[in-house]
C-alpha cells in the first residue's frame, strides 16, 4: 500500500504549487509557484519571459552564467538601448531579487514600464529603483540617486548598499490598490512612497520628470532591468502578486 501512497502524495504536492493565470490574449497558462506564492521570473538558464524594450531579441551583451543574469558592456556596440523587460505586466506585487554592480556602476530596476513606440527606453515611462556605486565619489550626497531610492523622485536617508562586486537584496513592493510602495534593501526599508493619485503626481511634479509624457502614468506595467553601460548582475528574481 505504501508504494502507491508516495507517488500520490507527490502528485498533490506538485498540483498544490501550481497557479492558473490569464495571459494578455485571455488564454490560460499554468505556472509553477512556491507554497508561499512566489513565482520565478528568471529560471537561471534562459531569458524566457524577458525581451529587450521594443524588440523581440536580446543583445549578446546580456549573458547568463551559473544562475546569474548579467550585462557585460561591449565598447564596440550600442549601450543604453538594451534594457530588459518582462513579457508580462504586473500591477500589485512584491518583487524580490539579488543584485551587484561594478565599480562606479549605474543601473536600476523599473516598475510600471509602458512599452510604446513613442518612447525609446523604459526610463522615459517608468520609475526606477536605483542601483549605483560611488567608490570613486566618496563625498556624493544626492540621496535620490543612491541605491534603493526612486531615482530623482524619492530619496533615502543613507546608502546601506554593499561595496561594488558584493551581492545586495531588494524587496520592492508595489500596491496600487492601497497606494503604497516601498523598497527594502538588505532587510532594511529605505523608501516608502505613494504609487498613484495626487500624492504621486505631486512627487513627479517636483522632479525632472514633470513634463515627460507617459512617465509614471500606468498602474499595470512591465518590470525592467536597466542597461546603463555598466556591468550589473542579477539573480533569484521572483515575484509574488498581491491579492
Amino acid at each position: 500500500m505504501k508504494k502507491y501512497l508516495i507517488p500520490l502524495f507527490a502528485t498533490f504536492l506538485i498540483w498544490g504549487c501550481k497557479k492558473e493565470i490569464k495571459t494578455d490574449d485571455n488564454t490560460k497558462e499554468i505556472v509553477v509557484a512556491n507554497d508561499d506564492g512566489w513565482i520565478n521570473l528568471f529560471d537561471g538558464k534562459s531569458f524566457d519571459g524577458w525581451h529587450t524594450y521594443l524588440q523581440d531579441t536580446i543583445s549578446s551583451q546580456w549573458q547568463i552564467e551559473d544562475g546569474v543574469m548579467f550585462y557585460k558592456p561591449d565598447p564596440d556596440k550600442n549601450q543604453g538601448v538594451n534594457n530588459l523587460i518582462t513579457d508580462k505586466t504586473y500591477e500589485n506585487y512584491e518583487l524580490s531579487l539579488d543584485w551587484k554592480i561594478s565599480i562606479d556602476g549605474n543601473s536600476g530596476v523599473f516598475y510600471g514600464v509602458l512599452e510604446d513606440e513613442k518612447f525609446v527606453v523604459p526610463y522615459m515611462t517608468a520609475p526606477e529603483v536605483q542601483i549605483r556605486d560611488y567608490t570613486n565619489i566618496p563625498d556624493f550626497t544626492d540621496k535620490q540617486q543612491m541605491s534603493g531610492a526612486i531615482f530623482g523622485i524619492v530619496g533615502i536617508e543613507e546608502d546601506i548598499a554593499k561595496k561594488a562586486g558584493e551581492w545586495n537584496h531588494f524587496l520592492i513592493r508595489i500596491d496600487h490598490d492601497n497606494n503604497e510602495g516601498s523598497v527594502t534593501l538588505n532587510d532594511k526599508e529605505v523608501a516608502k512612497f505613494p504609487v498613484n493619485g495626487e500624492a504621486w503626481k505631486a512627487l513627479v511634479e517636483n522632479s525632472k520628470f514633470k513634463d515627460w509624457e507617459g512617465f509614471g502614468i500606468t498602474q499595470k506595467g512591465h518590470i525592467g532591468l536597466q542597461d546603463h553601460a555598466y556591468g550589473v548582475w542579477f539573480r533569484s528574481i521572483k515575484i509574488r502578486e498581491l491579492r
